[in-house]
Formats: structure tokens, C-alpha cells, sequence
């Protein structure tokens, strides 16, 4: 990785970028990142799962975790700089904002008295194995989840996601046969989901309904398979709707690949206060806004009910394009934010004893989605 002891911010994120981590495929950035981490003085070490994690602070006093994900979706893009901006596949999603909690973490370790850790977890991209490993292992008192945001936005929230398939078998026929097609019952069902979810949520914001798309769809007479993700809100009944699509498929097979409910937090969570303190010394008036995709916010915080929020440098927009890329300037006043942020959550966990509980919305504190 070159000469650990003389990393700065921009040359780690470099680094970061120029190490691919594909889903599946993240061990060799996992072992870089752990070493920096160690020549940086976290006590770091990778876990049993593959994620990349580093401690500061004293064990015992108040956790804060800081979560980011080191796999990127597939793409060989070039790395390189150009006016500024640091251009290459996972710069925004998510390793400018990994690279933002290691040194912020390491800047406020030395102003306040917390347990701090930095994870990189992996698979975010695919089904969570990271920070699924985590719910069973540790229990923080605040969690920043790192995803690009804007500098001088926080992230309240993600929608949730039911994505299943029905595979369905029937009998061959003539083109000309009234008998239905397995192609045409495919058909079928993907128009019932759309009517289905449009009678319950058609007049309400995009992130207070559910969306369906249809994500594929192929077959014949005999046999045919429709696969649908649905983007849900975070007072949707999953259990009912699940039940739906058992009786719509009937005897033909439904397979659910993810199920995860959405999760928001309020404006008075501890985490988004702490935030917004940070986006207004460093940046100006901050904003909030929520977001139509899902995270590892919503696998982790309905587990722990403890105060959540996301942020990190990057538009959002260009997460998993061509021209991903990051301002650099941005990602140096992220981490200036992340740093007063991290600073002012510390200050108000050890005034309430930390363990402050009941921050977000979406399942029961406590349980397992």
C-alpha cells in the first residue's frame, strides 16, 4: 500500500479507490485498510466475516460506530484526478465516505472520551453479510452510517425492499388454446402487484409509498419466471403483502430474496443533531432529505434502536455510473463535519449515561427484520 506512515487524507482515499472491491471480492482492500488503520494507531483487525474494523478510545464508555462498506458494484473504471476530483468505481459509493469516518474518528479521539470504531463492512451491495455480522456482535449507543449524502446534507432515512420471484409451470398448449400460458400468468402477475400497491399508496410522496419495477421477466408456454423488487415505505405491511403474493402465486413457487422495512429517523435524533451541528460550523445551513434505495441503515438500525443517520461527501446520483467521482474538497470539509459531529455526539452521550434508545422507525427495537 506504499508508506503507511506518511498517508494524508486524499492519498487513503486514493489508495482506497485504486484497490478494487467488488462484492465478493473485497479481501485485498479489507487488509490494506486494516493495515492503515494500524499505522494510524486504531487497534484494527479484520473480522471473521471480512470486515475491516478499527478501534480508538476507551472500551466502555459510550460506542459510537461508525459504518461504512468497502464492496462496490462491478466496473473497471480508470482512477485519476481532474479539477479537482478524484474519479474512479466506488468514490462516492462508498469509499470516499469510509475513508471520511476513519480520520474523523481519528481527529475526535483525541477531543472527547468515546469508544470509537470504524467498520468497512462488506456486501453492502449484495445482501448485508457485514453488518448483518454485526447486529450479533456489537451493541453502539449511536451509529453514523456512511453514504454519500452532500456536505451539507443529512440522510433521515432509506425505503425498504421486498424483491421476490414466482416461477410458474402449466401445462403445454396451443397458441390458439384459451388455457393460459405460463408466460401469460408471468404477465399477469406483475400487473396485479402494480394494481395492488397503486390502490394503497397512489396519491402519497414517492417516499411514503410503495414502488414496484418490474426487474425480469422471461419464459414460454410451459414454463415462465417474473422476478419484482418493491420499494416500500416505513408503515408498509410486509407480513400482509407477503401473504398477498403466497395466494397470488398459489401452487407455483415464490421465492423472496430480500425483505428489509424501511427505516427513518426523527429531526431530534441525538445523531442528526450532532450532524447538523457539524454541517453548520463547517459548511452552512444543513438540510435533511430521505432516500428512495435501502442500506445498511435498514438492516442494522431497527435491529439496535439506538440513534441512527447517514452522511458522507458524493452525489448520489452518480453512484454506480461511468463517471462516478468526488470532489476533493468536499470530502475534506466531510470529514471537518464528521469530526465536530462525532465530537458533539460524545459530549451528549456521556451527559445521559449513553444508551440512549428509540431512534428510528421501522421494526421493533430489538428484533430481527
Amino acid at each position: 500500500m506504499g508508506v503507511l506512515d506518511d498517508l494524508d487524507e486524499t492519498e487513503l482515499l486514493r489508495l482506497m479507490v485504486e484497490t478494487p472491491s467488488v462484492t465478493g471480492e473485497e479481501g485485498a482492500l479489507v487488509a490494506q485498510l486494516v493495515d492503515a488503520m494500524r499505522a494510524l494507531g486504531f487497534r484494527a483487525h479484520r473480522d471473521t466475516v471480512g470486515n475491516a474494523v478499527g478501534e480508538l478510545g476507551t472500551p466502555g464508555a459510550p460506542l459510537i460506530l461508525l459504518l461504512g462498506h468497502i464492496d462496490t458494484v462491478p466496473g473497471d473504471l480508470k482512477v485519476y484526478e481532474d479539477g479537482g476530483k478524484l474519479y474512479g468505481r466506488g468514490a462516492v459509493d462508498a469509499k470516499g465516505p469510509l475513508a471520511t469516518m476513519v480520520w474523523a474518528a481519528l481527529r475526535a479521539s483525541a477531543r472527547c472520551d468515546a469508544h470509537l470504531m470504524v467498520v468497512g463492512a462488506v456486501g453492502e451491495e449484495g445482501s448485508s453479510p457485514g453488518a448483518r455480522h454485526l447486529r450479533g456482535v456489537v451493541r453502539p449507543d449511536a451509529v453514523v452510517i456512511g453514504e454519500p449524502s452532500g456536505v451539507g446534507n443529512v440522510v433521515l432515512g432509506y425505503k425498504g425492499i421486498i424483491r421476490f420471484a414466482i416461477d410458474i409451470s402449466r401445462p403445454g398448449a396451443h397458441t390458439s388454446s384459451p388455457a393460459p400460458k405460463a408466460v401469460e400468468v408471468a404477465a399477469d402477475h406483475w400487473q396485479a402487484v402494480r394494481r395492488r400497491l397503486a390502490e394503497v399508496d397512489a396519491s402519497r410522496p414517492a417516499f411514503d409509498r410503495a414502488i414496484p419495477a418490474l426487474v425480469a421477466l422471461h419464459g414460454d408456454v410451459r414454463r415462465a419466471r417474473v422476478e419484482i423488487s418493491c420499494r416500500i415505505p416505513v408503515d408498509f405491511d410486509r407480513d400482509g403483502f407477503l401473504g398477498w403474493l403466497r395466494e397470488l402465486a398459489g401452487p407455483d413457487p415464490l421465492t423472496v430474496a430480500e425483505s428489509l422495512p424501511a427505516v427513518r429517523s426523527p429531526r431530534t435524533d441525538p445523531v442528526v443533531a450532532a450532524l447538523r451541528e457539524g454541517i453548520r460550523r463547517h459548511v452552512g445551513a444543513p438540510t435533511a432529505k430521505v432516500k428512495l434505495g435501502t442500506a445498511d441503515m435498514n438492516v442494522v438500525g431497527p435491529h439496535w434502536g439506538v440513534p441512527i443517520a447517514a452522511y458522507g461527501p458524493g452525489d448520489s446520483r452518480l453512484d454506480h455510473t461511468d463517471e462516478e467521482h468526488v470532489d476533493l474538497s468536499e470530502y475534506l470539509t466531510a470529514i471537518d463535519v464528521l469530526t465536530t459531529a462525532v465530537e458533539e455526539l460524545a459530549a451528549a452521550l456521556a451527559a445521559t449515561g449513553g444508551r440512549t434508545r428509540g431512534a428510528a422507525a421501522g421494526a421493533e427495537p430489538g428484533t430481527t427484520p
